[in-house]
């Protein structure tokens, strides 16, 4: 009799834990009616990216730790090593790489691992003892105005401060001159960089927007019919999930457009494989708002965690307007752990750099890992019952 009750069991939670597809489905075309129907969610999930995009721009776009760098040093002489040391000496201006040519410079960009290069040419020793005329190429990644500047005012300051130490006739102060080249942005106009890094945030709206209509058919009991149903939860989850990131991929669209035909905004890269990441940090982002969404109990509880915990975060520690902070690791714990931050170099990245797959599989990979352990925690924590 035992084993008989075991078996039994064992096959109700196996019907638990079954998913009826045309039930999921049933779900998700009922959230596109919704959607569609309700000016509000629809204004939400698809129009308020791009139109906040619109407002926020003009709001963030201005032109005012640690900057990283490569060095190619093709000189290689005392004196170049000690012009790096003078220049690293406090630790705010950091050598991370070393490159032998313009193409693997390239590389390191691309791949965000620096925000500048120093190219010492040869003869650098020779024409410095000499009090000739000398130029050192400052290469900088434009693509964060913010960055380049300060990289650019701390190149200039410090080598002005090394040429100093050689008494020449020369106005350039020793014949030693420093010589800058922007690449991805040439004129540091920081709405070029603003713009595809506020893209990231605005698009939290889809997420946020589903968190409120998890929330909003608690709140108005809608709920309630539901636990009568043979819906089950993970079939609500899965067909409310698929409708909101499907209708926010309309989002990233008008986004994209209001970023390159009204903001003129340059788009170097792939746009299907900006929609496929696109669509991997909507997930991201969703994953999170279901985690919320089974905690909240009304609409305000649930904006409010949405906006308290992503969207006000993502102005501030994601790189919006400052570089992630390297010298905290607190700091660095939130920056990764938000998705909004891999998005921003993603967007930025695929916008400015014509950055391919290979450079961002980690990022995507993060966004993806995040998207895929928020809807397996809400789907194990969310209860067809009221509490």
């Amino acid at each position: 009799m035992h084993g008989w009750e075991h078996l039994w069991s064992a096959k109700a939670a196996g019907r638990r834990w079954r998913v009826s597809l045309h039930r999921a489905l049933a779900i998700a075309r009922k959230e596109f009616r919704h959607i569609l129907r309700d000016p509000r969610t629809f204004f939400l999930v698809a129009v308020s990216p791009a139109f906040l995009l619109l407002t926020l721009s003009y709001i963030f776009a201005f032109d005012v730790e640690r900057v990283d760098l490569a060095l190619w040093d093709l000189d290689q002489s005392a004196l170049s090593r000690q012009y790096v040391a003078a220049l690293t000496a406090d630790g705010d201006l950091h050598i991370r790489r070393y490159a032998d040519s313009y193409q693997a410079l390239d590389q390191l960009f691309l791949a965000g691992q620096v925000n500048g290069a120093l190219v010492i040419p040869a003869g650098f020793e020779q024409a410095l003892r000499a009090g000739q005329p000398f130029q050192i190429e400052a290469v900088i990644d434009g693509s964060d105005p913010i960055a380049a500047n300060q990289a650019v005012a701390s190149l200039s300051q410090r080598t002005a401060v090394f040429a100093s130490r050689f008494q020449s006739p020369l106005p350039s102060g020793g014949g030693l001159e420093l010589r800058s080249t922007v690449w991805y942005n040439p004129a540091l106009k920081s709405l070029v960089s603003m713009v595809p890094g506020l893209s990231a945030v605005v698009l939290n709206m889809p997420a946020l927007a589903l968190a409120l209509a998890l929330a909003r058919e608690k709140e108005a009991g809608s709920f309630e019919g539901l636990i009568v149903t043979p819906v089950r939860g993970a079939e609500y989850l899965l067909g409310k999930l698929s409708a909101y990131l499907s209708t926010g991929l309309l989002s990233v669209l008008l986004a994209w457009l209001v970023a390159v035909v009204y903001f003129r905004v340059p788009f170097r890269g792939n746009l299907a494989l900006y929609l496929l990441l696109a669509s991997a940090y909507l997930l991201a982002s969703m994953g999170f708002s279901l985690l919320v969404a089974n905690f909240a109990r009304s609409q305000q509880t649930a904006m409010f965690l949405v906006l308290l915990i992503f969207f006000v975060p993502s102005f501030f520690v994601a790189g919006l307007i400052y570089p992630v902070s390297h010298g905290h690791l607190g700091s660095q714990l939130v920056a990764y752990s938000l998705p909004t931050t891999h998005f921003i170099a993603i967007s930025r990245s695929i916008f400015l750099k014509g950055t391919g797959f290979a450079p961002l599989w980690l990022r995507a990979l993060a966004l993806l890992g995040m998207g895929l352990g928020g809807l397996c925690a809400s789907l194990l924590l969310f209860k067809k019952r009221l509490r």
